[in-house]
């Protein structure tokens, strides 16, 4: 397509956006600013208006029935986790019996590892990115100091000198590298700094055939690019669900086990009740009895209010399905990347500007991070002043994911218009 960078564009490619009516069902904070841009759905993805209805719901149940509302409310809390399952499964590409939807993301990858890094002998090795997000870096060195092993058995694979990318064959060549010393292969999806998407499928074909066991943080790909967990093949995953899957600050996580582990009785793991045989849970008899498939990794039961504000984003995504939502995802960055760089072709300093995310589409979801060669900071809080919310991260980098739910291609149009005043 042939991109313009016109307010006249932008609203004739939202006339023809079949997802435009979803815009609707969510609430846009404006700041009291004329033109806002809110792109930073890759950090807190913004409020379904049903979300307080439902959450409302459940106080009502709870004001109205205690502690029976666990049977007894409109969406019982005994299973309300279940009601989730589905159309997770569907986001994530992966059978109902692989997902389950409670604690946090970080807690679930401690959970994950748990029964998946198990070093041995002299397989003891986590082959992880270079920046990672920091909390996935604690977890793994917390993971390798837990069992006694040196800090050198954390291996990373980052970009090549004076480059911002990492090139995918640079992993492979280290799976193959560390061989039988590598125990686990745990890799963020999408990366949040410079929102590269790398080759799952690959990954995990490499990693397996070392004989390692390959796990993924999907923090920034869940809802965003497009998974299909299951026929890829990964031991498990793990994301949150307030980035684009907007269920709320600080919102519910999801997980996945793939199916050759479901019944897997005899994986170590770190057991609470919820994950136990539901026929006999309330017996309250020693020994614990793992559910079938990834429900066998909870700890508690729901914390529902928080998966209240979570199924009213669920509906949304269900309605719009992942392959329209990645194709306006395409469509939309692609239009980005076309202002931005039109933008920094009329900012007289040349090289003041560089898009560190990969041009090819296949190779990000809807972030681009623009690295800014002086002034980084005062342009992004110019930019804050104008009404685009957007994503500052050190040293120099904005981050600006416009979100196929609710954003705009006029979004784009203003980001660009706020973008150029912003650089003068």
């Amino acid at each position: 397509m042939n991109f313009e960078n016109s307010l006249e564009f932008a609203k004739a490619l939202d006339a023809q956006d079949p997802l435009k009516a979803h815009r609707e069902s969510f609430l846009i904070p404006t700041f009291g600013k004329k033109n806002t841009v809110y792109f930073t759905g890759n950090s807190l993805g913004l409020q379904p208006k049903n979300a307080q209805k439902y959450i409302l719901e459940e106080l009502q149940d709870w004001a109205n029935l205690g502690v029976e509302g666990h049977f007894e409310a409109r969406r019982p809390w005994y299973s309300y986790h279940e009601i989730l399952t589905e159309k997770t499964a569907r986001i994530v590409g992966a059978l109902p019996l692989e997902v389950c939807t409670t604690h946090s993301l970080t807690t679930n990858l401690h959970l994950l590892m748990s029964s998946f890094y198990r070093p041995q002998g002299k397989r003891t090795k986590i082959l992880c990115e270079a920046k990672a997000f920091p909390s996935d870096q604690y977890a793994l060195e917390s993971q390798i100091r837990w069992h006694g092993l040196p800090a050198s058995d954390l291996v990373m694979v980052g970009p090549r000198e004076g480059e911002h990318l990492i090139h995918e064959e640079d992993i492979y060549a280290k799976i193959d590298a560390l061989g039988d010393e590598l125990a686990l292969v745990l890799w963020g999806g999408v990366n949040y700094y410079t929102g590269q998407y790398f080759d799952l499928q690959q990954i995990t074909q490499k990693g397996h055939a070392v004989g390692a066991v390959v796990g993924f943080d999907l923090a920034h790909a869940a809802g965003n690019v497009n998974l299909q967990l299951h026929d890829w093949g990964p031991d498990f995953a793990a994301w949150c669900g307030y980035k684009y899957l907007n269920s709320s600050p600080g919102g519910v996580s999801g997980y996945f086990v793939h199916e050759r582990h479901a019944f897997r009785k005899d994986l170590p793991r770190l057991a609470g009740w919820w994950g136990h045989n539901k026929e006999s849970r309330f017996k309250m008899e020693p020994g614990f009895d793992p559910l079938p498939g990834a429900e066998g990794w909870q700890l508690s039961n729901a914390p529902v209010l928080g998966m209240a504000a979570h199924l009213a984003s669920l509906e949304i995504f269900d309605a719009a399905g992942m392959e329209a939502i990645g194709r306006k995802r395409d469509l939309l960055t692609a239009y980005l990347w076309f202002v931005i760089d039109e933008v920094s072709k009329r900012i007289s300093e040349n090289g003041v500007l560089e898009i560190i995310t990969p041009e090819n589409p296949e190779k990000r979801g809807a972030q681009l991070s623009m690295l800014l060669a002086t002034h980084g900071i005062e342009c992004f809080n110019r930019l804050s002043a104008s009404g685009v919310i957007a994503d500052w991260r050190e040293p120099n980098v904005i981050r600006v994911a416009p979100a196929p739910l609710y954003n705009r291609f006029e979004d784009v149009y203003w980001f660009g218009q706020h973008l150029f005043k912003a650089l003068q």
